[in-house]
């Protein structure tokens, strides 16, 4: 692994958040939603492995990394972030052989994606930080960046055509 990213889709338009993918040379896209199911348009595994696969972008979905539902029902029960993180992070321990699995397959710049915008509320946050610990590497939080696709294919539109 070459880089380590996390990106959220909250909010987020399939063409900005591939855009974004591709503005950080991101090579594989980890999908940490341990249901890879979305209302989003073009968010869900199948749509979002063939729009990624267009791009030159591998996707991987590693449903284990993803939060289990008893984890994810007691946040939304009662809002308490510490709770959660604490009972992420001592699932996640059981999810270390593998953790060093894909520290050791994963090659290129990889980014973790789950839905939340803010990574200071999303589990991939640690399972970025067990990460960084088996690979060395630091995290770089991305952020999609709304209407980045119109203003890359603008940007593209004139190339090679010389100016008047």
């Amino acid at each position: 692994m070459r880089g380590l990213l996390t990106i959220g889709y909250e909010g987020a338009s399939l063409q900005d958040f591939i855009e974004t993918l591709k503005a950080a040379s991101v090579t594989t896209l980890l999908d940490v939603r341990e249901l890879p199911i979305s209302r989003r348009k073009g968010f869900s595994k199948r749509a979002l492995a063939e729009a990624l696969e267009a791009e030159g972008i591998e996707y991987r979905h590693e449903r284990d990394l993803g939060s289990p539902k008893a984890i994810r029902h007691q946040l939304h029960e009662d809002r308490d972030y510490d709770q959660f993180f604490d009972a992420f992070t001592t699932y996640l321990k059981s999810q270390r052989p593998l953790l060093r699995k894909l520290a050791a397959e994963l090659d290129g710049r990889v980014a973790l994606m789950c839905f939340e915008r803010d990574p200071a509320t999303c589990h991939r946050s640690i399972v970025a930080k067990q990460l960084e610990s088996l690979t060395q590497l630091k995290t770089r939080h991305l952020g999609v960046k709304d209407g980045i696709a119109g203003q890359r294919a603008r940007a593209g539109a004139g190339e090679g055509v010389p100016a008047a």
